[in-house]
């Protein structure tokens, strides 16, 4: 009977504990058996219980432990740590795979709001005329922020053919929706050509799995057409994939030199250097504005640094943190920021930015257009730069 008497007790507490593990047991357990870190979560498991007694409406419980989880990530007040549900992170996942379905802008989250940095061309979003600037209230009637940066994304995106309501606001103007078609989007992140005067241009519009390759190929292209300057439009980048930035910056640095120094919460320090490449003697001037982030930075701080290159815009956006991915089973995810990043002289640029070296601003009255090259200044200050710089 003894014995029988404490197996059953060794099954009462294995099942207490999975049930524990799975967020939802016995509130007498947790104060007996986790001590203080798990007792603190007590009040998450009486409300659950409560509401379970006495709510009248139907409840689900992974749908209350996708909220308790996002709930805990919000709660941190930073934006890039995100708890990412299967939806959620399928879309991000896309984002860094060249092509998806859905209106062709980028967007970025800035002063908790969700801000577009970047209409592609002919994509459905340009059509329907949305800009660079507008702020997304509302998607399908959804309220976000900048704190659901990543909700707002995958709402967004839909299948091929179907609709989306954005609420957005505009400068000097209400709040108005606009209906789009969802596409396939085919992301072009890297765009080049050679100007007059031996000065090549190339813009890069975000760094995905695909942007060094399409980089080093499209400078490649333009040496091969007499380029002896260039200039690299990073305005508008919200940044992406590490990696591809420090293999970006390896043409121009030479091998084994820091590009990029990670300091985690633990102090643990770790150096992304050089590769090596066949432009270290190239000359360089990168355009910047506002909105120019992350991985963009992490390029432009490099080059500085090392005076490789002249910045001529504005003041960068400012995101020094590095983010990674953790699976978190059931097609989840926890995107969660675990370090800070510093440029090759130790600067930390984190809600600082990088500072240009030739500022220029763009006017507000040619925010709102069609963009005209000859009319944008911070490009004709870059282009007069670069071409001073050939030989």
């Amino acid at each position: 009977m003894k014995i029988k008497r404490k197996w059953i007790a060794y099954t009462v507490v294995i099942v207490i504990i999975t049930n524990v593990l799975t967020l939802f047991g016995t509130v007498s357990f947790i104060k007996n058996a986790q001590g203080d870190v798990v007792g603190k979560f007590e009040k998450l498991f009486e409300v659950r219980n409560q509401l379970y007694k006495y709510y009248y409406g139907s409840i689900d419980d992974s749908v209350l432990v996708e909220g308790a989880i996002k709930g805990m990530t919000e709660s941190l007040n930073d934006p890039y740590t995100v708890f990412m549900n299967k939806k959620e992170f399928e879309s991000f996942s896309v984002q860094t795979e060249g092509n998806y379905y859905g209106i062709g802008i980028q967007v970025m989250a800035k002063e908790n709001n969700i801000v577009v940095v970047d209409v592609f061309d002919n994509s459905p979003a340009k059509q329907q005329g949305i800009t660079s600037g507008d702020i997304i209230q509302k998607v399908d009637g959804i309220a976000v922020t900048g704190k659901n940066l990543d909700k707002a994304v995958s709402l967004i995106k839909g299948k091929e053919n179907t609709k989306v309501t954005l609420t957005l606001h505009r400068a000097n103007k209400n709040s108005f929706d606009v209906e789009v078609e969802r596409k396939k989007i085919d992301i072009k992140t890297v765009k080049g050509e050679m100007l007059q005067g031996s000065v090549a241009y190339v813009q890069v519009d975000m760094f995905d799995e695909n942007t060094a390759e399409s980089f080093k190929e499209e400078l490649n292209k333009l040496s091969s057409q007499g380029m002896k300057s260039l200039i690299v439009d990073l305005r508008d980048d919200p940044g992406g994939m590490l990696d591809q930035c420090v293999d970006m910056v390896s043409n121009f640095v030479s091998r084994d030199k820091v590009i990029v120094s990670t300091i985690d919460k633990y102090k643990n320090k770790k150096e992304y250097k050089s590769k090596g490449g066949n432009f270290n003697n190239l000359p360089v001037t990168i355009l910047t504005n506002e909105n120019t982030a992350s991985a963009s930075e992490i390029f432009s701080g490099s080059l500085k640094d090392y005076k490789l290159a002249t910045i001529v815009g504005k003041k960068t956006y400012g995101k020094g943190v590095v983010q990674t991915i953790l699976d978190t089973g059931d097609s989840t995810a926890l995107k969660v920021t675990i370090s800070k990043y510093y440029t090759p002289s130790g600067n930390d640029i984190n809600k600082k930015g990088i500072n240009p070296d030739v500022e220029v601003e763009y006017p507000d009255e040619l925010k709102g257009s069609s963009y005209d090259r000859n009319k944008d200044p911070q490009f004709n200050k870059a282009y007069e730069i670069a071409k001073n710089k050939v030989k």
